[in-house]
Parts: structure tokens; C-alpha cells; sequence
């Protein structure tokens, strides 16, 4: 019975991660799963995962408690093998495998937000804010253009970027008038989390799917009508409540904004990295970070030709990389360790378990809602280090499911909470809640849709 309280923990904290040889040490040591130092570290995760997901209440920024979990459990498992005497090389290819499956990640993400801040400082949000802002559009047409920029622009530059990026375009187009701000922000969220989820690119927990080699690149592409209608029939009920008119523009106090030099040839950068990253580990099987960091010596290599042409408005590399928001990569390495310590301890074989009492679709179903009260980043990487046998239509619906059940909740995704952030006071958990049941709908017939359009007609 304890070991069954304990799976509930786990899949209530959203312990919800994949390796031969790790599988095959978590089995040779599954007596730890009980002892002391196992207990300890559900527990450790437990507490530390309470303080990540009251950031806002504590004011702890979330990447502190993740590193400390992730690195402090391990330490502990290391020092319970040397005073039992235990043979130290399960561990040691453990954390071995785990370093490469986060490089992966980590580098991954660290070229693709180097990217987004040269975009940045080269001017090329603050002109697609300037262009919406002084055409003069109603709030419902703005309300339609930025959840469409979202769905859009999430699928490449990630959706807690593009969330931040037209929240802020929101809030400066009417900081006031919270009738059109939260179904606005509402919006931004679920467009942003939606267009995620057809991408490997557009959400962590697809980019984890993608290189665990659960799909291939075109094979998220078939998610496409499930996050679009899913996200059209959240907007088409949010949108009755959004108000009529149109905001104020003052050209004298907002002057149009030029793109920096070099800044279209930097988008073209852009996309030709996503491309490298995608053929190179289609047809050369090498880790999409790979093709990213070749795009990154693309950029640099760039900026130097800018600065040898004399350019008075050349940019640094180096300095797009200070903006980068570190305390999500650490977080990221921290909470993947923390799930790797769990799957080596042997907690992570509840999972199967309950996929093979449930089965895999309603499992799959019920992730979705355990990623609006737990961030989706744990719950598919405890899942994908768990492995249940899934086929490739199931592998795709909990990376759909993980990614637009986040939305259900302000703070169930990355870009639930950088909003809540990015928009204090205005989209909070309880503006977020009055509209969730329209959040809920559009989730169930994302689902329904994958349903027709997987195991009816086979389109995939």
C-alpha cells in the first residue's frame, strides 16, 4: 500500500523523462526505491518542487529550489552508495547519460533565445508592436491578430517568448482596459502553448519528445489541426467578451520604430539555423544542438562582418547572451536531474504501471490536466524517462495533451507565468479562472479532433 501512496504523490507533485542502460540499473537497484535515501529524496523533490511552484509567494525565482534538488539528490544517492559500499558505476552511467540528455536541451535552447534577444535589440518586435498599434484596429481585431501572431511565431521562437513578447505588445496598447487585456492575454497563452505543441521547437516538452526520437520533425507537423482548433474555439467564445471601440494612438508619443542594420538578414539567419538543426538530425542522426550551434557561429560570424564594414549599428553577440534568461536554463538542468534521480532510485515504474491500468490514451488525456497544476517540463520528462510502450499516435497525443493542458490553469505553463509576470495585477490566477471553463473546451476538442484524425481515419 505505501508504494501505491507513493505513485499518487508522484503523479500529484507531477512526476511525470529514456535510456536502455538506465532502465537496466533503475531494475538492478529497485531496493533503494524504499530505504532511506529513497524516501529522502521523494521528499526532498516534494518540498522542492512546493517552493517552485509558489515562486510568486515566496519571491524564490523557480531555478533556485530545481538546481538544488536536482544536484543535492544525486549528491545524496552518491554518498548512501559509499558508505554502503555499493558498486558506483549504475550511478556513474546515470549521470553520465543524464548530462547528455540535458546538453541537448540546454544548448538547444541557449542558441534559440541568443537569437530572439539579437531579434530584440535589433528593433524587430518594436516595429511589429509599432505596426499593430497605430493602424488604428478595433480591441476584437487586435484580440484576433496577436492570438494569430502567437500561434504562428510560438512554433519557432518558443511559446514562453512569444507570450512575453505580445503580452507586453498588449499591455501597451491599453494598459487600462483589463475587459479587452485578459481575454486578450487569455488568448496569447493558449495560442502560444498551442502552436507549441505542432513543433518540436515551439515547446520544451515537444523539443524533449522530438529528441528522445519518440517522432519524427514531420510527424508533430499532424498535430496541427488538433492546436488550431483547439485554440480557435477557445477564441471564438473569449472573443464575445472582448469590447467594442478601439484604443487610443498617439504617433507624437509613440514615434515608428526602424529596424536595425542587418536585422532582416538576421530572421534569415534565423530560420536557416532551425533548418540546419532539422536535417542534420534527420539525415545525419546528430543532436539538434548541433545544428544550432553552427547557426550561432553564423551570427557570429556576421556581427563580425558588420563590424569590419564599418557599420555604425553593428551588434554583439556576446551581448544578446547577457539577456538571456539563465534562471530557465537552470531550471530546466535542475528539474531534469531531480526526475533522472527519481527514475535511477525506481519511482518513475509507477507510471508504467498506471498507463497499464488506465492505458495509454486515457493516461495520456489525464496529463494534460496534471500539467495546468504542475509544470509540463516535469510531468514529460518523468514520463519519457519512465518509457510506457506507446505507439507513435499516443507518443503524440501526451506531447499534444502536456502542452495545451497547460493553458487550463495561469500558472500550468512557462508562458502562463511569465504573462502573470509580464502583466502584474491585471492577468492573475483568478482573471484566468473566470474564463477556463472556455480553455476547457477548446482542450476537449483538441483531443476529440486527434481522436478522429488518428485512430478514425488513420491521417497520419
Amino acid at each position: 500500500m505505501i508504494k501505491w501512496i507513493g505513485m499518487l504523490l508522484l503523479m500529484t507533485t507531477g512526476l511525470l523523462a529514456n535510456s536502455p542502460e538506465a532502465s537496466e540499473a533503475a531494475h538492478a537497484i529497485d531496493s533503494l526505491t524504499w530505504t532511506w535515501v529513497g524516501i529522502a529524496s521523494l521528499i526532498i523533490f516534494i518540498v522542492g518542487y512546493y517552493f517552485i511552484a509558489t515562486e510568486e509567494k515566496y519571491h524564490i525565482n523557480k531555478a533556485k529550489p530545481a538546481l538544488f534538488i536536482g544536484t543535492f539528490m544525486f549528491m545524496l544517492i552518491g554518498f548512501y552508495f559509499a558508505i554502503n559500499g555499493l558498486e558506483k558505476e549504475a550511478l556513474h552511467n546515470e549521470v553520465k547519460h543524464l548530462i547528455l540528455e540535458i546538453a541537448e536541451i540546454f544548448f538547444f535552447l541557449f542558441v534559440a533565445m541568443t537569437y530572439i534577444e539579437t531579434l530584440i535589440e535589433r528593433n524587430v518586435f518594436e516595429v511589429m508592436k509599432h505596426n499593430l498599434t497605430s493602424k488604428g484596429y478595433s480591441y476584437k481585431k487586435l484580440f484576433w491578430m496577436t492570438g494569430v501572431l502567437a500561434f504562428f511565431i510560438s512554433p519557432v521562437a518558443d511559446n514562453m517568448t512569444t507570450a512575453l513578447i505580445l503580452s507586453t505588445v498588449l499591455y501597451t496598447i491599453d494598459k487600462e482596459n483589463k475587459a479587452f487585456l485578459v481575454p486578450g492575454a487569455i488568448s496569447i497563452v493558449v495560442a502560444a502553448n498551442a502552436g507549441g505543441a505542432w513543433s518540436p521547437f515551439g515547446d520544451i516538452t515537444t523539443l524533449m519528445a522530438w529528441t528522445a526520437q519518440k517522432a519524427e520533425f514531420i510527424d508533430f507537423l499532424y498535430l496541427f489541426p488538433a492546436s488550431i482548433l483547439g485554440w480557435l474555439v477557445t477564441s471564438f467564445l473569449l472573443v464575445r467578451v472582448v469590447p467594442e471601440g478601439e484604443p487610443h494612438f498617439d504617433a507624437d508619443t509613440m514615434p515608428k520604430p526602424d529596424l536595425k542594420d542587418g536585422a532582416k538578414v538576421v530572421i534569415w539567419l534565423g530560420v536557416a539555423t532551425i533548418a540546419f538543426a532539422v536535417l542534420g538530425h534527420q539525415f545525419f542522426h546528430i543532436p539538434a544542438m548541433w545544428g544550432m550551434m553552427f547557426g550561432l557561429s553564423l551570427l557570429k560570424l556576421y556581427a563580425y562582418k558588420l563590424k569590419k564594414e564599418g557599420q555604425e549599428k553593428t551588434f554583439d553577440v556576446y551581448g544578446s547572451m547577457r539577456h538571456i534568461e539563465n534562471d530557465t536554463l537552470l531550471f530546466f538542468f535542475g528539474i531534469l536531474a531531480a526526475v533522472g534521480a527519481l527514475h535511477f532510485l525506481g519511482f518513475l515504474e509507477y507510471i508504467t504501471a498506471l498507463y497499464s491500468v488506465i492505458g495509454n490514451t486515457a493516461g495520456n488525456i489525464a496529463v494534460g490536466f496534471l500539467s495546468a497544476v504542475v509544470d509540463n517540463v516535469p510531468v514529460m520528462s518523468a514520463i519519457l524517462k519512465a518509457d510506457p510502450s506507446m505507439s507513435k499516435d499516443e507518443w503524440l497525443l501526451v506531447t499534444l495533451t502536456a502542452g495545451v493542458g497547460g493553458s487550463l490553469i495561469s500558472f500550468g505553463s512557462a508562458a502562463g507565468v511569465g504573462v502573470m509576470g509580464r502583466m502584474k495585477g491585471v492577468y492573475t490566477f483568478a482573471a484566468h479562472m473566470k474564463y477556463s471553463w472556455m480553455i476547457l473546451v477548446g482542450y476537449i476538442v483538441s483531443v476529440i479532433v486527434w481522436y478522429i484524425q488518428f485512430e478514425i481515419l488513420g491521417l497520419y
